[in-house]
C-alpha cells in the first residue's frame, strides 16, 4: 500500500467533497449546507492517498475563521475539514495531513495556525503541538474548541 500526501489538484476536488460529505455530513450529522461553504474557493486543500484512493483531506483557510463560520482578516491561516476515512483512522494520515496545512501556513509567511478543534480531538492537535484557548462551544451541534500552534 502506498499512502501520498499533497496539495489537491483540481480533479480531486470531487472525492475530497465526497469524504468530507461521509465524514461530516453523513457520520456526525452536520448539515449539509454547513459542511460546503464559499471559503472553499479560497483555500489550499490538502488529501491523502493510499493506493490512488482519497482516504483524507483538510483545508488551510487564509484568515480566520469565526465560530460562526464567517471568513475575518487576521495574521493567521486556519485548519480546517480536516476528515479521514474510518479505515485509515489512527494510521498517522491525520498527522501528515496536518504537518503539510502547516508547512503551506509557514510558506504563505504565516506565524499562527489557528483551528476549531472538536473537543473528542484535542488530544491528536495537543499531541502535535497545539494549545487550548478560550472556552468550549458548540459548531453545527458539536462540541468544539480554539487551538492554535506558533510555527
Amino acid at each position: 500500500m502506498t499512502l501520498e500526501v499533497r496539495l489537491a489538484a483540481p480533479q480531486d476536488m470531487d472525492e475530497v467533497f465526497a469524504l468530507r460529505h461521509k465524514v461530516f455530513v453523513l457520520g456526525q450529522d452536520v448539515p449539509a449546507e454547513l459542511e460546503r461553504d464559499d471559503i472553499d474557493a479560497r483555500c489550499d486543500h490538502v488529501v491523502a492517498l493510499l493506493d490512488g484512493v482519497v482516504v483524507g483531506t483538510g483545508r488551510l483557510v487564509p484568515g480566520r475563521v469565526s465560530t460562526q463560520g464567517s471568513l475575518e482578516q487576521a495574521p493567521v491561516a486556519t485548519v480546517g475539514r480536516m476528515a479521514v476515512a474510518d479505515p485509515a483512522r489512527g494510521t498517522g494520515v491525520g498527522a501528515r495531513l496536518l504537518l503539510l496545512l502547516e508547512q503551506q501556513a509557514r510558506e504563505r509567511g504565516v506565524a499562527v495556525v489557528e483551528l476549531h478543534a472538536q473537543v473528542h480531538a484535542m488530544g491528536f492537535y495537543v499531541r502535535a503541538g497545539y494549545e487550548q484557548f478560550g472556552d468550549v462551544y458548540r459548531e453545527a451541534g458539536i462540541e468544539h474548541v480554539g487551538m492554535h500552534k506558533q510555527l
